[in-house]
């Protein structure tokens, strides 16, 4: 069967949208970051909704300002943060899913709760792979970011059922300050007193932070060195000397040198990757 491509035309493209899917299990040997969604748990939500195949390709927006125009029939659906949205001007209450039919215009606005919102669409965004995924990454995919007047492509043909009763999501999952972590490699190398501090003293999320890593306002003060390079991992939590903590998240390298003191559980990663700039969190070891 021969399949039928529909167009979204991006009419605004705030910054900080991207396409991703799962991320790449392939490539760590040559360097290659994982990518993938920030918030995964938000991303399978709203793939699931649509019954979509693993590792399809959804947009992800950090910042609100998204205007996309579907030339086709077609469904999406709406998970992650929750945020004011219209379709042709008209305010939808629940945009778990959503039909959207020839010309209609999809608007996301300001976001009420989270930092990250995905649109899924049935079938996915129709990309280049590169390694097993079309998540964009520089250097890798081409572009490596999305923008105004960028046109994406989907398949148009496939019979639309909409749901009567439409699933409501909620955000009470990552809500909680609580960010659960294990023991990193290196977490033995701090004193007993850098260890209360950083399961006593709630952190706060600085404006530093991005898809490669995430950092926190707050200092620990410390005497370490730098380690031999070392592998990381989404969720690997750094010191450096200077004190100051990061997360590496999705974008991030794959080996790096700075002491690993925790490893944050899937679960953490994807409720951190909900926190605004202010927000407080309290690492909670496991």
């Amino acid at each position: 069967m021969n399949l039928k491509l529909g167009k979204a035309q991006l009419l605004r493209c705030p910054p900080g949208t991207s396409l991703q899917d799962e991320g790449r299990v392939l490539g760590a040997n040559y360097g290659i970051p994982r990518s993938g969604a920030m918030d995964l748990h938000g991303y399978h939500w709203a793939n699931h909704l649509l019954q979509n195949p693993q590792q399809v390709v959804a947009l992800e927006m950090a910042q609100p300002g998204l205007r996309i125009k579907f030339e086709e029939p077609c469904l999406v659906s709406l998970a992650g943060a929750v945020a004011f949205v219209t379709v042709n001007q008209a305010p939808i209450s629940n945009p778990s899913i959503i039909a959207m039919g020839s010309e209609d215009i999809l608007e996301i606005g300001k976001f009420r709760a989270g930092a990250r919102l995905y649109l899924c669409i049935e079938g996915g965004f129709q990309v280049e792979k590169y390694l097993g995924s079309g998540s964009d990454f520089v250097s890798i995919t081409t572009p490596a970011k999305r923008s105004t007047g960028e046109t994406l492509y989907y398949i148009s043909n496939q019979p639309k059922t909409v749901l009567k009763a439409k699933p409501k999501w909620t955000t009470n999952w990552f809500e909680p300050e609580e960010i659960q972590a294990y023991p990193g490699p290196d977490w033995e190398l701090l004193s007993p007193a850098q260890h209360s501090q950083l399961l006593n003293q709630p952190f706060h999320i600085s404006k530093l932070s991005n898809r490669m890593g995430i950092q926190l306002d707050e200092l620990v003060v410390n005497e370490l060195e730098d380690l031999p390079t070392n592998p990381v991992f989404p969720g690997t939590v750094q010191l450096t000397p200077g004190g100051k903590i990061i997360v590496l998240m999705r974008d991030a390298g794959v080996t790096g040198g700075y002491p690993r003191i925790l490893q944050l559980t899937e679960e953490a990663q994807n409720r951190l990757a909900q926190k605004k700039t202010g927000d407080p969190i309290n690492f909670q070891l496991i």
